[in-house]
């Protein structure tokens, strides 16, 4: 059957025959093929079943709205592929031959609109369902966005038929149904299941709500059969759409996909007050309905729910039992759910196969059988509800009870085929008691003319006959005796329409008449005729005809045509036969084909041909489209001959022109040819005399307009050379309406004439176009800068050799830095002369300059860049000029840089002298000095003098520094003056090993006598002293206890001495503690006593360090530190260890090197436990030193701080050395070095250039050494005045200047050869 077609507003439209008044009233079930992929997996699918209006009139006020319903469908599988089957569409218990038991359960969301109803057909099945037909179309539900949520799905589209469709509710368990089957799960679904009995109590866990909800539904009670409505409000003055709203019945139940004649869910939007009202309306509630209610709305990421119970109570007396063959949802004349349906039988469909269904009582089967096989039960008669299945075996079970009135109660079910009989048997346990038979609730009584029921009696048993069982028989009985009653439900079973004779397979041609001719095993049976799966419409406007006599059926078609070729085929309820049909078409013959012709523009243009047979009509096509007549093109046929006439042709009707004869694959097939001279239509150019002119150095490109059909040859030519279409920069193309040319960057030399010729078949033309070239001048020659000052500079320049054909109007000048590429425009109105002054220049820097033309046309390329220029200026004069120093013949002079050195730097200083009462200057050096010191040699004593100091650099020589008085040449005396430091007035601490170096200034002229004594007595050779003008230097190498005493000072001028006292004390580890015992061991506790040590390191003893080890181990591990007394007590010992202790003393300097031991052991012993300690073998773990993580070559920065890492292992711990160039360091300001956990860092501060080269970390024990190297590079430094400023000795400045000259060359030449 071919795929739903889909209509506009997005629903299927349903393939249905018009019914007719003698057409079978049947329906069929058709589901996409998996051929077309239309139903995949997880996918959710719309069921919809269209009914047309019943054969019972309804009223209009009674009769319902077309509404469609959201039902819940279990599905093993992806619905695929097509299937007829005869078999019902429940969930209860269905034996057709080819269901498959329940595997995991997926729901998918359909939707069901029901739309032909015919007349109920039952059986008599204990656990197995009869053959009906319905036709259900499968379409993808909406997305979750769009306006039409799942609890208010749009109406499907009307019938073809034009009856109204009308709402398929779904049926609840009957309130008249009987108490055997009142807990029997509903075919489609049930309020009740929302939760099992025992967890309705049971609290719901709520996600955390919001404040959507501004009206609540509240709890409620109501009685068996009565009506309730809950109302939840939602104000949407902060919404942008519609909020979705979802109901459900304990913790999963979803209500959208229940709504009925039971369940109704509606919503209204009331946009004054601007809130959303969602209720739902229970009606004629039932027992199952009772229970927990939830509702949830949600908005984006907004969420509210409120939870609400329903209460039903049941009617005290009079009520009825609920009727179990709702379990099975068979149809029934004059009944409430007459017309509902369960599609369940969609989940798992197959090719239909004629079986017959053995006579079985499932429930008697599954009432003896054990728990465990009721899963195998299900499989065997094919029920797919399992769950509801054994819900309803459990209530089942739990309702039997002995009854009074009845020995044997009726079987649950019974089956008879149509025109049998059956016999309902009951046995009294009281004969004389009164038994009242029910048909579906109504009382059946015995009447003398009617023999449809006979009533029998044998002794205690009650016998009721139904003969010739129809259709309508298949209902619900009850008998009942006194005050008890028992149920069964009779399933009458409808005999199969078998076909005897098959259709045949028929083959024609056109307009031929077609009969197929089949006969079936009964007479006026119904059947259905089908083509390639559809229903064959048998209207009266349609094209085919059906009859039937007898047993025989015909389907005729008059008048046969291509489009009856297919499968045509006869179901009946017993199967189906097919027959293929071929129409095919008679031979076609071209009595004259179509001839290719030649015109020209506007002429006439006619084509026709002759085919056979005459009244076969055909297509014509141009260039594969279809061509149609218009007030243009004349296109008609009379018998065998096709013409087309065009009056006035044109380039547009030039093509293939091909002819098609309806139904063939013959075609004949022209070609027309359209020609027209050609021309230039140089007019839309819109240039005065065909000249262009155009910039040199912009693009040039015209395009002209030509005509001419076929498009005619163009040639571009310039004097005798023609211009092709290949060239890259000058190049002529043509198109099929235009040509052009372009010159991608016009030239001088592009100016002249061109001249365009065109040529086809139909003639020639020629035509000129003259380009005219204008450019921008030369650039100028290379300005001369003629004067520079310290920001600025003079230039002049001379003007271009060729002016571009405009005159100048004048000039731009750009300047940049030489090592920079970004040139500055210096003025931004043009320069009318040929000079100009820059400014604001930075001194110091090189410049260069080069100057821009302007003419009309535009400005020149640049000149030639000017030779490099670097403004420069004086440094300021020197500062703070005063006497350092006089003696009778020489006068020292310091004084300080210039504020100001400026780009040129500082050479250095020129020193010179002028005695007093003369103006001759006389220079002191010969040289210039780049210190701030001099002293100027060779004056005559008692001479006054005055002094300046001039900077020079490259600029020139400052203004002068000159001294505000003269100077006397005359030494003076000065007292000795002894200036301590402020750390040697106190007791200078050293420990032995380490170096003493102390420094004393002093003052006194002339230069003081210097005298050491260690008290009172002259100091040891081992002691150095180096004395200078201003300061004495004691020195000690390695120092020793030995050194320790107080220093005397003295400094001596002529008759006048100073004296200072310095107090050293050289301090060493102490010695270890004596006499180390254990006084008394009790418990866990162990009392030690000591006496101090004989040598205290020159230093008093600050503490004592106590450490205890366990004998079988010898570990030792501290106790106490820094403990101050002579004894302790030692706590907390473990129970069976036997202990050893020793004690270490500390002094400032730290621990002693040894430590005593107790000689003997204490032994922690408890009474009458005695343990014996094994014996271990230390393990050695020492080892040399090993470098783990080598030192890496590094490059440093010139004045910020410099690191070098690198990790040693070693066992005892080594003794770290730093070299530089194979030379230790040892005390270097500049340098410091740490070690910590075997991590060896150096330090160096603020490194200069002189501080680069190879390092070295050196690591001793006693096992061995090792050491690692890297290089260390110093990039950047200092200026000649930076360095001078720090004091750095001149051969050192000149050393560092010499290699920073180097490398820089060799980085120079690196670059080059780069």
């Amino acid at each position: 059957m071919p795929e739903p077609t889909k209509k506009d507003d997005g629903q299927p439209e349903e393939n249905v025959a018009p019914v007719s008044g003698d057409a079978p009233s049947e329906n069929s079930v058709e589901i996409t093929p998996k051929e077309a992929k239309v139903a995949t997996k997880d996918t959710e699918v719309i069921v919809t079943v269209t009914e047309p209006e019943a054969a019972v009139p309804i009223p209009a006020a009674e009769a319902p709205q077309p509404q469609p319903i959201i039902i819940v469908v279990t599905e093993i599988e992806p619905v695929e592929g097509e299937v007829t089957d005869t078999g019902p569409i429940v969930t209860e218990p269905v034996e057709n031959g080819h269901n498959e038991p329940e595997p995991t359960r997926a729901e998918k969301l359909v939707e069901v609109t029901e739309v032909k109803e015919e007349e109920p057909s039952t059986s008599k099945v204990p656990a197995s369902s009869l053959k009906k037909s319905a036709k259900t179309i499968v379409t993808p539900l909406k997305d979750k966005d769009d306006d039409v949520t799942a609890s208010t799905p749009s109406p499907p589209p009307p019938a073809e038929n034009g009856s109204t469709p009308k709402k398929l509710s779904i049926d609840l368990p009957n309130d008249s149904d009987p108490e055997s089957t009142r807990g029997r799960k509903d075919s489609v679904w049930s309020l009740g299941d929302g939760l099992p009995p025992e967890d309705i109590d049971k609290q719901i866990d709520t996600p955390p709500l919001s404040t959507l909800l501004i009206e609540r539904p509240q709890g409620g009670s109501i009685t068996v059969g009565g009506d309730i409505s809950f109302v939840a409000k939602v104000e949407a003055k902060d919404l942008l759409r519609k909020p979705t709203i979802k109901w459900f019945k304990g913790k999963w139940m979803d209500l959208a996909s229940k709504t009925g004649k039971h369940l109704q869910l509606k919503e209204s939007f009331d946009r004054f007050s601007k809130i959303h009202t969602f209720e739902m309306h229970i009606i004629k509630a039932k027992e199952n309905y009772a229970g927990n209610y939830r509702c949830e709305v949600t908005y984006k990421d907004k969420f509210d729910s409120c939870s609400f119970d329903l209460e039903v109570k049941e009617i005290p007396e009079g009520s009825q039992s609920i009727d179990i063959r709702s379990a099975f949802k068979r149809s029934s004349e004059g009944q409430d759910d007459a017309g509902e349906l369960d599609f369940s039988g969609l989940l798992k469909h197959r090719e239909h196969k004629q079986e017959e269904t053995p006579d079985v009582d499932v429930w008697e089967i599954l009432k003896k059988a054990r728990p465990d096989e009721y899963e195998k039960i299900a499989f065997t008669y094919g029920i797919t509800d399992l769950r509801g299945l054994l819900k309803r075996l459990k209530k089942t079970k739990k309702e039997e009870k002995k009854s009074e009135a009845f020995a044997k109660r009726l079987d649950p079910a019974y089956q008879a085929d149509k025109g049998g009989k059956i016999r309902l048997i009951v046995d009294l346990a009281d004969p004389t008691v009164e038994l009242k038979w029910y048909k579906n609730g109504q009382e059946i009584r015995p009447t003398p003319n009617n023999r449809k029921y006979i009533f029998e009696h044998k002794g205690t048993q009650r016998i009721m006959v139904i003969n010739n069982c129809q259709m309508s028989d298949d209902a619900a009985y009850s008998v009942t005796a006194g005050e008890e009653k028992c149920t069964t439900e009779l399933f009458v079973k409808e005999l199969p329409v078998n076909i005897v004779k098959e259709l045949e397979p028929v083959k024609t041609t056109v307009n031929e008449r077609i009969e197929l001719e089949c006969e079936v095993s009964e007479e006026g049976a119904k059947i259905k005729w089908m083509k390639n799966g559809v229903e064959v419409p048998t209207g009266v406007r349609s094209r085919y005809r059906v009859k039937s006599e007898g047993t025989k059926h015909w389907l005729i078609i008059d008048d046969a045509s291509k489009d009856d070729t297919g499968t045509y085929s006869l179901m009946a309820t017993g199967g189906t036969s097919q027959a293929h049909v071929q129409v095919d078409l008679k031979p076609l013959k071209i009595l004259m084909d179509l001839q290719s012709v030649t015109v020209l523009l506007g002429q006439p243009l006619k084509l026709n041909c002759e085919i056979y047979p005459g009244n076969v009509p055909g297509r014509w096509y141009k260039n594969g489209q279809l061509i149609q007549p218009n007030d243009h093109i004349n296109i008609f046929h009379k018998t065998k001959n096709h013409n087309l006439d065009i009056e006035s042709s044109t380039i547009h009707d030039a093509g293939d022109y091909t002819f098609v004869p309806e139904g063939y694959t013959q075609t004949l097939s022209a070609k027309v040819h359209i020609i027209d001279p050609p021309k230039v239509h140089l007019e839309a150019l819109n240039v005065q005399d065909n000249t262009v002119t155009i910039v040199a150095g912009n693009k040039l490109r015209l395009e002209i307009p030509i005509s001419g059909e076929p498009a005619p040859r163009v040639v571009w030519m310039k004097g005798e050379r023609v211009i092709l279409d290949t060239g890259s920069r000058v190049r002529a193309e043509t198109f099929a309406d235009h040509t052009s040319l372009t010159i991608d960057v016009t030239e001088r030399e592009d100016t002249g004439n061109y001249k365009i010729v065109l040529q086809n078949e139909a003639g020639e033309d020629t035509a000129c176009v003259k380009v005219k070239v204008v450019d921008i001048p030369d650039p100028p020659e290379a300005p001369l800068v003629t004067d520079v000052g310290g920001d600025w500079c003079t230039m002049t320049w001379e003007p271009p050799r060729y002016d571009g054909g405009s005159p100048i109007l004048g000039y731009f000048i750009e300047r940049k830095k030489k090592q920079s590429s970004r040139w500055m425009r210096l003025n931004f109105d043009l320069c009318k002369e040929t000079t100009f002054e820059p400014k604001k220049m930075i001194e110091g820097v090189p410049y260069e300059v080069r100057i821009f033309a302007v003419n009309a046309i535009g400005v020149s390329k640049p000149s030639e860049p000017s030779k490099s220029f670097i403004p420069l200026a004086v440094t300021s004069e020197p500062t703070m000029l005063v006497v350092d120093d006089v003696t009778d013949n020489t006068v020292t002079m310091k004084w300080r840089p210039p504020d100001t050195i400026g780009a040129a730097g500082l050479d250095g200083y020129q020193i010179e002298y002028c005695i007093e009462g003369t103006d001759e200057w006389i220079p002191a050096n010969k040289e210039l000095t780049e210190k701030t010191r001099y002293t100027i040699t060779g004056l005559p004593v008692e001479a006054k003098i005055l002094v300046r100091v001039k900077a020079i650099n490259a600029a020139g020589a400052s203004a002068p520094r000159t001294t505000q008085h003269s100077i006397l040449v005359k030494e003076v005396i000065e007292p000795p003056k002894i200036r301590i430091p402020r750390h040697l007035k106190q007791t200078y601490i050293r420990k032995v090993g380490e170096v003493v170096n102390l420094v004393v200034p002093f003052v006194g002229k002339p230069r003081p006598k210097v005298n050491w004594l260690k008290e009172g007595q002259p100091i040891e050779q081992t002691i150095s002293i180096r004395n200078s003008d201003c300061d004495s230097i004691m020195f000690i190498r390695k120092a020793e206890r030995k050194h320790s005493g107080k220093y005397e000072l003295s400094v001596q001028v002529e008759n006048h001495i100073d004296t200072a006292m310095l107090d050293i004390q050289i301090v060493d580890l102490p010695g270890p503690p004596q006499a180390v015992k254990i006084e008394e061991v009790w418990g866990n506790n162990v009392a030690l006593d000591w006496s101090p040590p004989k040598d205290s390191g020159n230093a008093p003893i600050t503490g004592y360090t106590i450490q205890k080890a366990d004998k079988k181990t010898m570990e030792w591990y501290t106790c106490v530190e820094h403990y101050h007394r002579t004894c302790i007590t030692i706590s907390d010992l473990v129970v069976g260890n036997e202990y050893f202790f020793r004690i270490y003393s500390e002094n400032m300097v730290g621990l002693s090197e040894n430590a005593t031991a107790t000689k003997d052991s204490a032994l922690i012993v408890k009474e009458g436990l005695q343990l014996k300690n094994p014996q271990y073998n230390d393990r050695d773990f020492t080892e040399p030193p090993t470098f783990t993580q080598p030192l890496i070559n590094t490059f440093a920065i010139a004045g910020y701080n410099a690191t070098l890492n690198c990790s040693v292992r070693a066992n005892p711990r080594p003794k770290v050395i730093w070299m530089k160039n194979k030379i230790t360091i040892i005390d270097d300001p500049r340098y410091r070095m740490f070690s910590n956990q075997g991590v060896c860092t150096l330090e160096i501060r603020k490194p200069s250039p002189f501080d680069g080269g190879v390092y070295t970390c050196k690591a001793v024990n006693d096992l061995g050494e090792a050491h690692v190297d890297c290089k260390l590079e110093v990039k950047g430094g200092f200026t000649f005045f930076e360095l001078m400023k720090r004091g750095v000795p001149l051969h050192l400045i000149d050393k560092y200047m010499n290699e920073s000259k180097t490398s820089e060359k060799s980085e120079s030449e690196k670059k080059g050869s780069n």
